[in-house]
């Protein structure tokens, strides 16, 4: 050790304060690497949860106009089957009492 560094302040040597500022400067580092990288992370998971929100909302879409689609067919498909015009026929019982 050199005389500077044998030197005290009230039990504190120069050796002691180097060790505590660069432990101090390793630990502040490692704190703000973690920072920024969960920062990253939650932004990473911010765009996918974007983006799947509206894959999601494409596919209710599409299924909400499958479901009218459907619903008309079978509203015209009713319609059809009970028209007043034409007289109710069922086609099972027609078959067997034709068998």
């Amino acid at each position: 050790m050199t005389t500077l560094e044998q030197r005290e302040l009230k039990g504190i040597t120069l050796k002691n304060l180097l060790i505590t500022v660069i432990s101090t400067a390793s630990i502040v580092a490692s704190v703000m690497t973690t920072y920024f990288q969960l920062r990253a992370d939650i932004h990473e998971v911010s765009l996918k949860q974007e983006a799947q929100a509206r894959v999601d909302e494409l596919r209710l879409k599409t299924l909400e106009s499958q479901v009218a689609i459907i619903q008309n067919q079978i509203s015209e498909g009713k319609n059809q089957y009970l028209s007043p015009n034409q007289p109710k026929t069922y086609p099972e019982i027609n078959n067997s009492l034709n068998q």
